[in-house]
């Protein structure tokens, strides 16, 4: 199969690495040229996985056209905030003519819409039954590493989802079938919030009963929103939902989590931000999950707590205090 990447990031690169191994070929797409270059001249990302060999096979380039045309599946591995712009540099038709899967976890500010409505938005004519989204519990430090890795691939048609999973499987990275798009989004977008959160209780040195209930009561949340917007709930105790937010939550190689962590020790949002390569899709889309707590009216207490934190400068023992003095109720309602 034919496969344009589209974004170079650690987890484009990756799964353009993972999509070779399988003996597909594989365009891998960077919008810096600098990157680019050194990619082909030393065969590493020197700047988001020095330490991995690139496969000899895998095409990188930075012409966008040169990596989409005439291919049978196109990887959308750029981070969310991205992905329209990038999206609307491409021919409608080359677009159409391909399936889509989906790596970007987040959703997008403004508009408030998960990545499949966004290429509905951008791609008018583009046959959803032809989308997907792979999504789960997934460092790409650990799987460049072919450390055995667990993922869902969710698509309303169930052959697209099959392929999909024979796409991207490996006796290392064990991808599993849903229907449920929705839900696969949403878990996947919104545990980079709590997991800010849960860098913040490890850099306010709160503990590991804090971190618990944060990452308890984080899920029901993210439930508790998904349900409102039609998705499974079981979806959100599977691998996209649970899974990913305890890695997301637990992990040194996290982002998010290390972004809650430096906010804990007292530096500001944009002085961490400001020292990061790498992008934490997690602060842009607190501001979009907050957004649609308030548009469902669904009660989102920590996503409330963590716009609080990063959008208005609360502090974060004060936004503890609130959520812990909160009025009692029952541990499940809806």
């Amino acid at each position: 199969m034919k496969i344009g990447m589209l974004g170079a990031g650690s987890w484009g690169t990756t799964l353009a690495a993972l999509l070779c191994e399988n003996s597909h070929e594989v365009t891998l797409w960077s919008y810096d040229a600098e990157d680019v270059r050194r990619m082909r001249e030393s065969g590493r990302n020197s700047v988001y996985l020095p330490e991995f060999e690139l496969p000899p096979q895998l095409r990188v380039t930075g012409d966008l056209n040169e990596a989409a045309e005439a291919q049978d599946m196109l990887v959308i591995a750029t981070p969310s905030q991205y992905v329209r712009s990038v999206l609307e540099q491409l021919h409608p038709r080359t677009a159409e003519s391909a399936m889509i899967v989906n790596v970007a976890k987040g959703i997008e500010n403004g508009s408030l819409l998960r990545m499949s409505e966004v290429v509905r938005e951008v791609f008018p004519q583009f046959d959803c039954d032809r989308y997907a989204v792979l999504s789960g519990p997934s460092h790409a430090e650990e799987v460049c590493q072919k450390r055995p890795t667990t993922v869902v691939a969710a698509s309303r048609n169930p052959r697209t989802a099959n392929l999909t999973i024979q796409t991207f499987m490996t006796e290392t990275f064990r991808v599993y079938g849903s229907a449920d798009v929705i839900g696969v989004e949403l878990g996947g977008s919104l545990k980079n919030v709590i997991a800010i959160g849960a860098g913040i209780c490890d850099g306010s040195r709160f503990g590991d009963n804090t971190k618990a209930a944060l990452i308890t009561r984080g899920i029901a949340e993210i439930r508790r929103l998904g349900t409102m917007l039609e998705a499974d709930p079981h979806t959100f105790a599977g691998l996209s939902g649970l899974g990913d937010l305890i890695v997301t939550t637990m992990s040194r190689h996290s982002r998010n989590r290390f972004v809650g962590e430096e906010i804990g020790k007292g530096r500001s949002v944009e002085e961490v931000l400001g020292g990061m390569s790498m992008v934490a899709e997690g602060v842009a889309t607190t501001r979009s999950a907050h957004e649609l707590a308030l548009k469902h009216g669904v009660e989102m207490p920590i996503i409330h707590q963590m716009y609080e934190i990063l959008f208005k400068g609360k502090d974060p023992v004060q936004a503890t205090q609130e959520l812990m003095t909160r009025q009692a109720k029952h541990e499940v309602w809806s």
